[in-house]
């Protein structure tokens, strides 16, 4: 995970990352499946086809999955896989810019959990996604207040093109909520500067809708240190 985050976005767009996880599906032996700019479309991945328009270098969805014989429950994983991030037409600050070769995060974590799970011997069926999408600024690049129509038919007004990352999620999630059947779905993401200011950088911000789960979560980062 830390190798694909710091490899600088000169070498990191959104198919060499696809091209990646269909490495480790193969060393793994994990089902993969890529969505490209044309399947995206043809889909209704409204969200990422728009994060993704401003740049030469076009998006991608990709599909992980694992099943060990006689699964005990379908876990979802989502990561945020924003290979570079210049804020979009809301552009960023260059101090701001500096660290955004690590946009993509998550989506580096969730492929490195599914390549982790058969030697560990995981009992639960794990599905991961990663969306994937370069935020540039350019003469295609979203405007601020165009109107996106997410995968579940949701409308998203943008405001701020900086607030990239929840639109790739949205896509995902919807496709995984709709999708895939999950029993438990989580996500994770260099989501928002304002998480830094909060807690600082030593703590992650950890949200959910079930305590039961956050509780699990905060037990595994504890024992994973």
């Amino acid at each position: 995970a830390r190798d694909l985050i710091n490899t600088p976005s000169l070498t990191k767009d959104p198919e060499w990352m696809a091209a990646r996880a269909r490495e480790t599906a193969d060393r793994s032996g994990l089902d993969v499946r890529v969505w490209d700019e044309k399947a995206l479309g043809d889909e209704d991945f409204g969200a990422i086809l728009g994060v993704g328009q401003g740049s030469s270098r076009p998006p991608r969805l990709v599909q992980l999955g694992y099943t060990p014989e006689n699964p005990t429950a379908h876990v979802v994983l989502v990561g945020k896989g924003i290979t570079f991030d210049t804020g979009g037409l809301s552009l960023k600050p260059n101090d701001n810019m500096k660290l955004m070769k690590t946009d993509m995060s998550g989506a580096a974590i969730v492929l490195a959990v599914l390549s982790a799970l058969a030697s560990v011997g995981a009992s639960v069926r794990v599905t991961g996604l990663l969306a994937l999408a370069e935020n540039a600024f350019s003469g295609d690049a979203t405007r601020i207040g165009d109107v996106l129509t997410t995968y579940t038919g949701r409308t998203v007004e943008v405001l701020n093109s900086d607030a990239e990352g929840r639109l790739v999620l949205a896509d995902a999630m919807g496709y995984a909520s709709t999708r895939l059947d999950p029993d438990v779905l989580v996500d994770v993401a260099t989501l928002t500067g304002a998480a830094k200011l909060a807690l600082g950088t030593g703590i992650g911000a950890l949200y959910s809708t079930d305590d039961t789960v956050a509780a699990q979560i905060e037990a595994a980062g504890a024992e994973s240190g």
